[in-house]
């Protein structure tokens, strides 16, 4: 009997156990596509033109608005046209010569973000090489993009996948060579020892020290301070605004004047327009670059319409006396550079575009500076003579404002080949 119970007693349970078998099966037969259809799923969502905001982030890293407006408002138009979910923004310390390692961490910060596949650094700040190498070495798959490198080209080429500058070079001649068709006989450049520290603001004086010969006129270095340091923004503007009517006593109504710094654009424009001179071009130029705030006048309403901005600001130059005499790139040079890469980005993205076509990056700047003319090359190193591949110099046509106003036609003039290996 006890033997009897036992074979039943096992019976029960491997019927049990079959049960319990036959009904885990399905469980795990249904769990099967729910897993399959899960991974399908990438293939069947919308298009790479079409996919939502949260697939591909892309970051753009300026500097303050106190610093470099310009820079600012292009990020910012960017990531009005695409949304904040898509585009999100930073700002490097002003002071970032002395805050290296904030700098450094603002922009490998952008890295965190899973979805991010492309950032932007305008301007590339020192430090920006070393935040794209650590970026690469975290994620390669993101494109680092620098615009207009405070930093050597060859260093900062070797880490970021694009650069773009401001042609230097051509530029270097061509500012000078607009200022003599202007009747100036005289060229003054204000800057301060750590901006002529870089290669391309050295070479660019070694150009127009080589172009002021070639036509004639005087060439004249003179220093300010620079605003980083502590004497800040306040100090190294005053420092203009009291420098300018001596230099003009000095040097004549004939002579123009650049400045390699955006804060020291505004005051020198207030006195050149009290005192006399030329202003060919900023360094970065726009016509909302120093503009405003040495006229006197509010851009609130234009702001964004660059067509609009010109032509209130030409207007009131020619109210102060200052037509023909006064400069500028119709459209922002740092405003197009932030929002025309984070463009060229996106597009290279969705496939649009090669990442290292001079054209299509035109074409992505285009976007945000409409009619305007560009021009520009591949970057040449003067120590050897390589053209860089991922290094690009441009530039914009000059137009000098007045009644009416006109272009210098600075893009269709040929710069002689010997200024590309001037250092």
């Amino acid at each position: 009997m006890k033997k009897l119970i036992s074979v039943l007693l096992a019976l029960v349970m491997v019927l049990a156990l079959a049960a319990c078998g036959q009904s885990a099966a399905p469980a795990a037969s249904s769990s099967q596509p729910a897993a399959e259809e899960k991974a399908d799923a990438p293939a069947d969502a919308a298009p790479a033109e079409e996919a939502s905001s949260d697939e591909v982030h892309i970051g753009i890293i300026t500097g303050s608005v106190s610093q470099s407006e310009d820079d600012r408002r292009g990020a910012e138009a960017f990531q009005a046209m695409y949304g904040e979910d898509m585009v999100k923004l930073a700002i490097y310390p002003d002071n970032f010569t002395e805050e290296l390692e904030t700098t450094i961490q603002t922009i490998v910060n952008m890295s965190d973000d899973p979805q991010m596949k492309a950032i932007i650094v305008n301007q590339a700040v020192p430090g920006t090489t070393e935040a794209f190498r650590q970026i690469k070495e975290r994620r390669p798959d993101i494109l680092c993009i620098a615009g207009e490198s405070h930093e050597d080209l060859p260093e900062i080429g070797s880490a970021a996948d694009l650069v773009c500058n401001n042609d230097f070079v051509a530029r270097g001649y061509l500012i000078i060579r607009t200022a003599h068709e202007l009747g100036c006989d005289t060229f003054v450049h204000i800057s301060f020892p750590r901006h002529m520290s870089y290669e391309t603001m050295s070479r660019r004086v070694a150009i127009m020290k080589a172009a002021c010969e070639e036509f004639g006129m005087k060439f004249v270095l003179e220093t300010a301070p620079d605003p980083t340091t502590d004497v800040g923004v306040a100090g190294a503007q005053a420092y203009i605004l009291e420098k300018v009517p001596e230099w003009v006593e000095k040097y004549g109504t004939n002579a123009a004047y650049f400045c390699t710094n955006d804060a020291h654009t505004e005051p020198l424009l207030k006195q050149l327009l009290e005192y006399g001179g030329y202003f060919i071009e900023a360094d970065l130029p726009s016509p909302t670059m120093g503009y405003p705030g040495a006229l006197g006048i509010d851009l609130t309403a234009e702001a964004g319409d660059y067509a609009k901005i010109l032509a209130k600001v030409e207007s009131a130059i020619v109210e102060k006396g200052g037509a023909g005499k006064f400069g500028t790139w119709a459209y922002s040079y740092g405003y197009t550079v932030s929002a025309g890469l984070a463009q060229h980005a996106l597009n290279v993205i969705n496939g649009e575009s090669e990442l290292l076509d001079i054209d299509d990056i035109s074409k992505a700047y285009e976007v945000f500076s409409p009619g305007a003319a560009w021009n520009g090359s591949n970057y040449t190193n003067a120590e050897t003579g390589v053209k860089a591949d991922n290094t690009f110099l441009v530039y914009q046509d000059t137009y000098i404002m007045g009644d009416p106003g006109h272009y210098m036609g600075s893009t269709s003039v040929e710069v002689p080949e010997e200024y590309f290996t001037v250092k």
